[in-house]
This record gives structure tokens, C-alpha cells and sequence, in this order.
């Protein structure tokens, strides 16, 4: 175990960027939240195996398309959500876990390790950010007879008031219940949910995989003396990653928020990217070259930072990259065909042909 200094705060926020695939959350939320958590407290993390083998783990996450305009969290929501779960949840909840790596996401459950004093474990539900609460739920939408709890809290004061859920049932109707919460409350809403058996996230979550945020972050910050061409190369050395596209970006599919996510395509050169919050699937006239779960980066060419959809300016050199799955963490979630189904039936563009089997 070590604690989490606010130097890791800043790496995991660059490092969770390119994770981010175009969403993850925001970049100055992720410089906030990490910043107080490392100021108020001592967030510490964790391998799976420094917690005694009867932990239980919860995993928290903010829900909601990260284009919408009226979203408010504020950083003591995610404490409630997930004191809230605490209180209602039959087994005392010793750590958390992100749903997803991403600009704001890796350093989830930060801030309630600062002041709850539970581990931040060096896990997350998927390596990469996704759209849906069910692509980072460690396969639970398939585990027989599991019925989830999950708690939400926040919401824009002004327009909406504050707002407080607990949720019970199907993993599958609670997402899809939290996230007409989230448009509901103003675009975002804070989240603690799917409490588990230690074991089961050793079986099925993306372990590392905030170590390795934290990595990819160190050696961005070291390149970047060099420009972008030398950050570039600092994110495809440390993940694996191959340019698939160099050139100016376009908009192929202009993007629009609808039902709480934020859709659109993007264009590099001759490769097409289409978006459901995250980069989803690169396509070359026509024929497919990467898909979900493979992480897609989009970074500008001026200095290799990753590019949010929410930021896109036409006409802005960019470099398209891409790591496969399966050289990174893969969890469960990230091949469930219901989750990946799903997001079939939103995009309208194939998924499920396209997985890869998840490594021994």
C-alpha cells in the first residue's frame, strides 16, 4: 500500500486522459478532485492482494454525458453517495474502485479515501472509459441471482435541487434507472454501487490498472520537454499503442446530447471515429480497424495531450492511436455482451463480432 501524493494526482489526470477515449470526465474536474483529496487527507492505494481476502469493495463513478451544460457535482457528493451505500449495504465496504480510467475517473474514490479512510484499489471496472454503468460493472449483469445496490447523489442545486437515490434490483435496470437520474438532475450525478466480494473483483476487473494511469501520466510529463511528437511516443511505448492517423480533425456526425449521452463521429484523414461520450470504433472506408474494447486516443499533434469530445475544434491536428484490448488489463464488463450489446442497439454500428477473448 502506499498513499497517493499530489503528484500522482496530476499524473493520474494526463495518464487517465488518454484512457479517457474522448470522455472520462473533465480535465479540471480530475485536477479538483484529485488535488483536495490529496490535500485534505491521505488517499492510499492498494493491490488486491494487501486487503484481508473477506473485503468488500464498492465502485464509484460520476454518470452522465460530459458535454451537457447544467452538470454539477460537488466533491463532497461522491462522500455521501458513498456513505449513503455504506449505511444500507448488509457487509461493511473496506475499499472502492473506479468504474473506468479517465481525465476526472481515475482518481475516483480518492476524495472518500481521504476522508472515510476506506483503500483506493489499483482496479478499475474497465482500463478505458465507456459510456454505460454496465460496461464497468465487473460482469455482475450475468452473475445469477446478484441483486445490486446503488446509491446516487448530487445534481444542479439551482435547477433542480439536490437530489439522493438508493436503488435496488438488476444491474441492468438500476444503470438504466441512474442514468435518467443523471439527465433528470442537470447531465451528471455522483455515484457508489455494485458492492462485492474482494474475490470476485480479483476475478474480473482491469487490475493495475491505476498503476498504470499513473505511469502513463510520469512519462508524458517526462517527454514532454520534447514536444508533442515525443509525447506521442511516450504514450504508445508505455501502452503499446500504434498511430493510425496523422491530420486535421473533422466532424463527419456533428455531436448532439441526447438521453444522457453525447453522440457524434469524427473524421482523421480517411478514418472515421465514432463517439458514444467515448471513442468507440475506428473505421477505414468502410472497413473496420479498432473497436470497443480497444483503447482509441484521439491526441492533438502540438503537444500529445489527449483530446475530449466536449473540446473538439474543427480543423485541429490531431493523432489518432490505438492499443489493443488485450495488450492492456481487461476486465469481465468490457466483453459482456450485454453491456456491449447495448451499446450496438444505441450506436447502431456492429460490436459483439468484434471482441476479443480475454487472455488467460
Amino acid at each position: 500500500m502506499r498513499e497517493l501524493t499530489s503528484d500522482d494526482a496530476r499524473r493520474a489526470v494526463i495518464g487517465g486522459g488518454v484512457f479517457a477515449c474522448g470522455g472520462g470526465g473533465w480535465k479540471w474536474h480530475g485536477e479538483l478532485m484529485g488535488g483536495l483529496a490529496t490535500s485534505v487527507g491521505r488517499p492510499v492505494l492498494a493491490e488486491v492482494d494487501e486487503l484481508p481476502a473477506d473485503s468488500w469493495v464498492a465502485t464509484v463513478a460520476a454518470i452522465g454525458a460530459p458535454a451537457s451544460l447544467n452538470w454539477e457535482i460537488q466533491p463532497v457528493d461522491y462522500v455521501r453517495a458513498l456513505q449513503k451505500l455504506m449505511e444500507v449495504c448488509e457487509h461493511p465496504i473496506s475499499a472502492v474502485l473506479t468504474g473506468q480510467n479517465g481525465y476526472s475517473t481515475t482518481v475516483n474514490g480518492w476524495i472518500q479515501s481521504a476522508m472515510l479512510g476506506v483503500k483506493v484499489l489499483d482496479a478499475a471496472g474497465d482500463v478505458r472509459a465507456h459510456p454505460t454503468g454496465k460496461l464497468g460493472s465487473l460482469g455482475l449483469t450475468s452473475r445469477p441471482g446478484y441483486t445490486t445496490t446503488q446509491v446516487v447523489n448530487g445534481g444542479n442545486r439551482e435547477l433542480h435541487g439536490h437530489f439522493l437515490s438508493i436503488n435496488q434490483g438488476s444491474v441492468q435496470t438500476c444503470d438504466d434507472v441512474l442514468r435518467d437520474i443523471s439527465v433528470r438532475t442537470g447531465g451528471f450525478i455522483a455515484s457508489a454501487r455494485n458492492p462485492v466480494e474482494l474475490s470476485w473483483v480479483r476475478e474480473h476487473a482491469a487490475l493495475g490498472s491505476i498503476s498504470l494511469a499513473l505511469d502513463l501520466g510520469a512519462a508524458m510529463e517526462a517527454a514532454a520537454p520534447g514536444g508533442g511528437d515525443a509525447v506521442v511516443e511516450a504514450v504508445c511505448s508505455t501502452i503499446g499503442a500504434t498511430v493510425l492517423a496523422k491530420g486535421e480533425l473533422r466532424h463527419e456526425v456533428s455531436l448532439i446530447t441526447k438521453g444522457g449521452f453525447d453522440h457524434g463521429t469524427f473524421r482523421i484523414g480517411s478514418h472515421t471515429v465514432p463517439y458514444l461520450n467515448e471513442y468507440m470504433a475506428v473505421d477505414v472506408d468502410g472497413e473496420r480497424v479498432a473497436t470497443y474494447p480497444d483503447t482509441i486516443a484521439i491526441l492533438r499533434a502540438d503537444n500529445g495531450l489527449p483530446l475530449a469530445v466536449q473540446d473538439a475544434v474543427e480543423g485541429l491536428p490531431v493523432v489518432l492511436a490505438v492499443a489493443e484490448a488485450n495488450s492492456l488489463p481487461l476486465s469481465s464488463s468490457a466483453l459482456d455482451p450485454v453491456a456491449v450489446g447495448e451499446c450496438e442497439k444505441l450506436m447502431g454500428i456492429e460490436f459483439l463480432r468484434y471482441l476479443p477473448t480475454k487472455a488467460a
